[in-house]
Order: structure tokens, then C-alpha cells, then sequence
């Protein structure tokens, strides 16, 4: 027996992903042009990056708007697995920032570069660094709240543009002193910081696409055989992320039990099991009587 929690937070996403994408667009903007103006490697390669955030954005409108669709009859769990794999695309664009901003160190190595830093370099740095912060904070809080993994990762990617900047005004100041070799070091510490994050994202992407455990199983067994007439449990599997999660178990009643007892004890069990892990949205009971292979 089996029950699905609904989700109905798309448009609450959807709504997110569209206000950072604005904020996104803008912040890149700022960055590339006055990067190209002055032209500062680090600047720009922080652009880009920026610029990745906004494509990002759309493709989490798109990625969510298909992983809530509702279950049906050619995929019963629902499409929760495309906003994991939308995850993916963007851990792969962070490293298409890396490749980019690599191409820009590459040129200013070979031939000469000179960085022109200005008071307007670093109030462009400082004002999208305030934006980006409050984006990461924003998003990474709505993510939370609405249990939506897209966002959480989104937010750590617009968190990497942070790093980014803080790297970019050290670069702008040494720059400044005549070290113009500062601007080159900048763009490859962005790119190694970036490539972190993008790795960090895949990671949690993957885990949920080959079906890593969610949830401890011995805290789960705790739960399980608190409830009264459960004799024992075994064979418990989740599957899913952290915020979304499908869990199967077995449990052991008295063989003499009535058929509708023991269903009363399986509802019981997915009850307590809901009340102590909320992330758990949809939860198979097999029962089986107690004897030599239930023990």
C-alpha cells in the first residue's frame, strides 16, 4: 500500500526563478560591459559567469514547469527526476564558465594585457556583489521552503559569482599597484572556485539519479518499530533527493492478526514514519507474519 503527498509550489519556483533571473541579467550586463571597457579578464570572466546564472533561470522554468506535472499513467511516480536532471545542466554551464574564463587567462598570457582599473571598476564590483548576496540568500531560502532542489543548487551557483567578485576587487586592487599579472592569477582562482561548485552540484545530481540512500535506516527502524503491533521491519529502501523522497519496507505482524488489522497497522506506520521524516512523499508497506523469514 502506498500514498503520495501532493506538491503544488510550481508557480511559487516559477515565480523565484523569474525575479532572480531579472536581477541575474542586470548584474551580468554591468559586469561584461564595463569588463570589456576597462579590459579586465576577471571582470568579464565574472560576467560570464553571471550570464550563466540567467540561463540557468530559464532553464529552471522550463526543467520545472515539466518535473510538476502530475503522475500518469506512463510515469505513476510523477516527474520529479526532470528537475534533478535540469540540476545537471547547470552543474554543466558552471563548467562551460570554467572552459571560458580559462580561454580569457590562455590569451592574456600569450599576448600583452593591460587592465585599465578605475573607481567606476570597483563600484560595478561591489554594487553586484550586494545583488548576488541577496540573490543567493533569497533563493537558497524559498529552495528550502518549497523543497525544491533546483533552487538550493541555483543559489549555490549564484553563490560561486560571490566568490568570484571578492576575487575580482583583490585582483582590481593589486592590478591597480601595478602587479598586472594580478588580473590573469584572478581569473584562474574564479575558475578553480566556480569548477567547486559545479562539481558540488553534480554530486548531489547523480545521487539522487542512481537512487542513493535518503535517510538513515537505523533512525527509520526506530520509528518503524515504535508503532504497536509491528513485530519487525527489514528490507527498507529510499530513493529520491532529500526534499522529495520514496520509501518501500517490510514489516512483521502476528500471522494470526486479521487481514484488516494489519492494514490498520501498516497505516499507522506510514503515519508515524510522515510525522518524524516530512520529505518522505510517498511510502510502500509490505506486510508479511512473523516466522522464519520475518522474524
Amino acid at each position: 500500500m502506498g500514498t503520495i503527498a501532493p506538491v503544488n509550489n510550481v508557480q511559487q519556483i516559477r515565480r523565484v526563478l523569474l525575479y532572480t533571473l531579472i536581477l541575474n541579467t542586470g548584474v551580468a550586463l554591468a559586469k561584461v560591459i564595463y569588463g570589456y571597457m576597462s579590459n579586465s579578464i576577471a571582470m568579464t570572466s565574472d560576467g560570464f559567469h553571471s550570464f550563466f546564472d540567467g540561463v540557468s533561470n530559464i532553464v529552471g522554468l522550463i526543467g520545472i514547469w515539466i518535473a510538476y506535472h502530475p503522475p500518469d499513467e506512463n510515469h505513476p511516480y510523477g516527474h520529479r527526476k526532470y528537475e534533478t536532471l535540469f540540476t545537471i545542466i547547470i552543474g554543466v554551464m558552471i563548467f562551460a564558465t570554467c572552459l571560458q574564463i580559462l580561454k580569457q587567462v590562455y590569451h592574456s598570457i600569450v599576448e600583452y594585457h593591460d587592465t585599465r582599473v578605475t573607481s567606476i571598476s570597483f563600484a560595478v564590483m561591489l554594487i553586484t556583489m550586494v545583488v548576488n548576496i541577496f540573490v543567493t540568500i533569497y533563493e537558497r531560502k524559498k529552495g528550502l521552503e518549497l523543497k525544491s532542489d533546483f533552487l538550493v543548487a541555483d543559489a549555490m551557483h549564484t553563490k560561486s559569482d560571490i566568490l568570484a567578485s571578492l576575487g575580482v576587487i583583490t585582483s582590481l586592487v593589486i592590478t591597480k599597484s601595478g602587479f598586472r599579472i594580478a588580473d590573469t592569477i584572478a581569473g584562474i582562482v574564479i575558475a578553480a572556485l566556480i569548477a567547486k561548485m559545479g562539481y558540488d552540484i553534480l554530486k548531489k545530481a547523480s545521487d539522487a539519479l542512481v537512487d542513493t540512500i535518503c535517510i538513515d535506516t537505523t533512525a527509520l527502524e526506530a520509528v518503524i518499530n515504535s508503532v504497536a503491533g509491528v513485530k519487525d521491519c527489514h528490507e527498507i529502501r529510499t530513493r529520491g533527493t532529500e526534499h522529495s523522497t520514496y520509501l518501500d519496507l517490510h514489516i512483521c505482524v502476528d500471522p494470526k492478526m486479521p487481514i484488516e488489522k494489519a492494514h490498520e497497522i501498516a497505516d499507522a506506520v506510514e503515519e508515524k514514519i510522515k510525522a518524524n521524516f516530512p520529505a518522505v512523499i510517498d511510502i510502500v508497506v509490505h506486510v508479511e507474519p512473523e516466522g522464519n523469514d520475518c522474524k
